[in-house]
């Protein structure tokens, strides 16, 4: 389908080692004037759900500053747009849980919120799990939780895990294990 939006002029408005916000003028569909906000991001979002072979998970629990509240997610995190997705899954699944995997299969691509960001989320399922080391990053006092897969859905239908990667990546799993 052809784009209905007209771009007149596109001005910076702050940019950060993460993100880059925008301010475009433009002809909104109906032809007329108006102005658009737009959150760039510098990374892609990478989230990861392993599985062994006994039908277990990790979670990661992290406080999210920008949401002042305490979360539970898959581990995920930011991959840089030139670096390839799995590359990035693979760093960090070890950075946040230690584990690497020998299997890996991209299930899914998203976009966490398309009607002010650019964002875009692929989601991996990793397998063949070998233990290791955590290696968080200074932002980061994380709480690793091992559980079954089934319970880890169970958190996103009673509304435990509120971020949107994980809730669509663990849905995906659940499809993809009949569970």
């Amino acid at each position: 389908m052809e784009n209905p939006w007209k771009t007149k002029k596109i001005k910076p408005i702050y940019e950060n080692p993460w993100i880059k916000i925008e301010e475009h003028d433009v002809i909104n569909p109906s032809g007329k004037d108006g102005i658009y906000g737009k959150v760039c991001f510098k990374n892609k979002a990478i989230g990861i759900i392993p599985v062994d072979e006994n039908g277990n998970t990790w979670l990661v629990g992290q406080y999210r500053y920008a949401l002042n509240e305490y979360s539970w997610e898959i581990p995920m995190g930011g991959s840089p747009n030139d670096l390839d997705i799995l590359l990035g899954a693979q760093r960090e699944l070890k950075e946040e849980t230690g584990y690497s995997a020998k299997k890996w299969t991209q299930i899914m691509r998203i976009h966490p919120s398309n009607s002010v960001t650019d964002e875009e989320g692929f989601v991996f399922l990793a397998e063949e799990l070998t233990p290791g080391e955590t290696e968080f990053e200074e932002t980061e006092k994380i709480i690793v939780l091992k559980l079954p897969l089934k319970e880890a859905i169970q958190k996103v239908m009673d509304g435990e895990i509120t971020d949107s990667i994980s809730i669509a990546g663990l849905l995906k799993v659940a499809k993809l294990f009949n569970i």
